[in-house]
């Protein structure tokens, strides 16, 4: 299980240890946010799916969404997704349209543990912008992962 309540701008904070993962984040920006996220169970091995809880209060509209998600591992670059997940047109996430201090509060799967991490070091960088071109960016999470053995 891990848990974490982000208030505090560029303070590392350790999030969860077992005997096959460490994970620890930090907010990219310098600005405070109201957020909380956890996800159960805190390990990586034979684990199909994570369930995620978040609870945020946005500091803008959010009309607009696009995420950019960066994964390295051992410091090279593993894996880049882009995706728009609020167009303002048939949005389908509890996030889009939700207004500047609304309190935003789902639950969620993570199915992306599918894969086997191979052991190693992984930076996770999580963005949100409230552009297409990727400029004016609203939220960024900094995530270090540590897996401590192969999965296979």
């Amino acid at each position: 299980f891990f848990f974490f309540l982000l208030f505090t701008p560029g303070v590392s904070e350790f999030l969860c240890t077992s005997s096959d993962l460490e994970l620890s984040y930090t907010f990219c920006d310098s600005t405070p946010h109201d957020f909380m996220f956890n996800v159960t169970p805190c390990n990586i091995m034979n684990r199909s799916t994570w369930k995620a809880v978040l609870s945020w209060i946005p500091r803008s509209d959010i009309t607009f969404l696009k995420i950019v998600f960066k994964v390295w591992y051992n410091g090279d670059k593993a894996l880049l997704w882009k995706e728009v997940l609020c167009s303002g047109a048939d949005d389908k996430y509890l996030v889009c349209g939700a207004l500047k201090g609304e309190t935003i509060a789902t639950a969620f799967d993570i199915k992306g543990s599918r894969i086997p991490f191979p052991k190693g070091n992984y930076n996770i960088i999580l963005q949100g912008f409230s552009d297409d071109s990727e400029k004016k960016m609203f939220m960024c999470l900094n995530f270090t992962m540590t897996v401590k053995q192969d999965a296979f």
